[in-house]
């Protein structure tokens, strides 16, 4: 027999926020736990190793949705992963693409650093903040 896990147990084991935890249940990310007659929640080592799992994917970035999909493909390990490759690809695709978007951010960010200027009418960020040149161009 599983030992039962209160909401507080499976937080800490899991190491997922008991809102968070609320809120998948919601979603229906995480099964409806059974309840005790006065109304407590328990779980057992298979919702903290869901809860790991849901954790995992969302610190690789994927969203809830993207996340819905790979728990129904791991509930069911006889399927094709060809579905979790494609989601794989689609999001790799994306971390390039912000990849890509914060090294222009770091190149604009770099070509504004170490400005000499005393005063704030001459900040290098400030004229391009406000999209003008001041006193000289770079």
């Amino acid at each position: 027999m599983q030992q039962k896990l209160t909401i507080g147990m499976l937080s800490k084991q899991s190491a997922v926020k008991v809102e968070t935890i609320r809120y998948y249940e919601r979603s229906g990310l995480l099964p409806i736990p059974t309840r005790s007659a006065s109304g407590y929640r328990y779980y057992d080592g298979e919702d903290v190793k869901r809860l790991r799992f849901i954790r995992r994917g969302r610190s690789l970035g994927f969203g809830l949705e993207e996340i819905r999909s790979l728990l129904q493909l791991a509930d069911q390990p006889q399927q094709p992963c060809h579905e979790a490759d494609q989601l794989v690809q689609a999001h790799l695709a994306e971390v390039d693409a912000k990849i890509r978007d914060l090294q222009a951010i770091r190149n604009v960010l770099e070509q504004l650093a170490g400005c000499q200027s005393q005063t704030a009418a001459h900040c290098r960020l400030l004229e391009a903040l406000e999209e003008r040149v001041c006193c000289s161009a770079r």
